[in-house]
């Protein structure tokens, strides 16, 4: 029998009561999100507040503008990861259920969809504060791998989005009629930890490069778009990769596309996420190339 890690027994519950006849809970996946937020919010405070990493010793916000941004964020992610996940992965159900849209404790959440709808508010933002546009892209871009780091933790305990059948010694055996779809008498089915795979390469490696950069001697901040195109770069790759080695969406496999491609053509093709990180890679590539051939005079030597 291939050798396998079990499952840890840890709930999606971190404590929760029953009030009035309703269940109230804390789960590991808002944890996730609130404890997201905070980090990033003390990571662009931190910048923001060292004169030394922008130019003429000026950054684009200030604290309180920061604290007026978070809020923005919130509703951002929260309306753009739900939409997205409408949208981008089943829209045939939820065009049929419309109510089903509002029901956001049942799950789905997109990070595509996220990521656009913190696109649009700050843009919003942005606006109407009188801020640049992308050194406020850098700040934000900072602030997300955090999030990232810890929603993909949170995937993992609550034993979803896991990945595709391995023999790797490290897969778990992941609980659930779903997961145990491939199952033999000879043995549970054993699948890749897909989240952890993104936990490390989006958040943590991707965290640690985008801190480096920004904090470091010669501060990425001089170049404005340099850590925004690095984030969007990195984050489409590394999604890219790790889709070769997640579970695709249910509604994405049949038994002509066993694979669950979203565009396929005699047995190859590319993934949904895939497809949706391709532009995030040329847009991060851009916007790189373009941050380096920048000129200027407060380039620090």
């Amino acid at each position: 029998m291939t050798p396998y890690l079990p499952f840890p027994d840890i709930s999606p519950e971190i404590f929760s009561i029953n009030l009035f006849g309703l269940h109230l809970a804390l789960r590991w996946y808002a944890l996730a999100y609130i404890a997201g937020l905070l980090i990033g919010w003390r990571l662009v405070l931190r910048a923001i507040r060292s004169p030394r990493l922008w130019p003429g010793g000026t950054a684009p916000l200030n604290a309180e503008q920061l604290d007026r941004l978070l809020t923005w964020i919130i509703v951002g992610v929260v309306l753009g990861g739900r939409l997205g996940f409408v949208l981008f992965y089943q829209p045939g159900h939820y065009l049929s259920h419309p109510g089903d849209i509002l029901k956001v404790w049942e799950g789905g959440m997109s990070f595509h969809g996220g990521f656009l709808g913190v696109v649009v508010a700050a843009l919003i933002f942005c606006r109407r504060e009188g801020i640049a546009l992308l050194p406020m892209a850098d700040l934000l871009a900072l602030a997300a791998p955090p999030g990232l780091l810890l929603g993909r933790i949170a995937n993992f305990i609550n034993a979803e989005l896991w990945g595709r059948a391995t023999t790797m010694p490290w897969g778990f055996a992941f609980p659930g009629e779903a997961a145990q779809a491939c199952a033999t008498m000879e043995g549970p089915c054993i699948r890749h930890p897909s989240q952890l795979y993104e936990a490390g390469l989006e958040g943590l490696l991707l965290g640690i490069i985008l801190i480096w950069l920004a904090f470091r001697a010669k501060s990425a901040f001089f170049r404005a778009g340099l850590i925004a195109g690095t984030f969007l770069a990195g984050y489409g790759l590394a999604r890219f990769i790790v889709e070769f080695f997640r579970q695709p969406d249910a509604q994405f496999v049949t038994a002509e596309n066993p694979l669950g491609l979203y565009i396929h053509l005699g047995g190859y093709g590319l993934t949904a996420g895939q497809v949706l990180s391709l532009p995030m890679i040329l847009v991060g590539i851009w916007l790189v190339i373009r941050a380096r051939s920048v000129r200027t005079k407060h380039v620090p030597a």
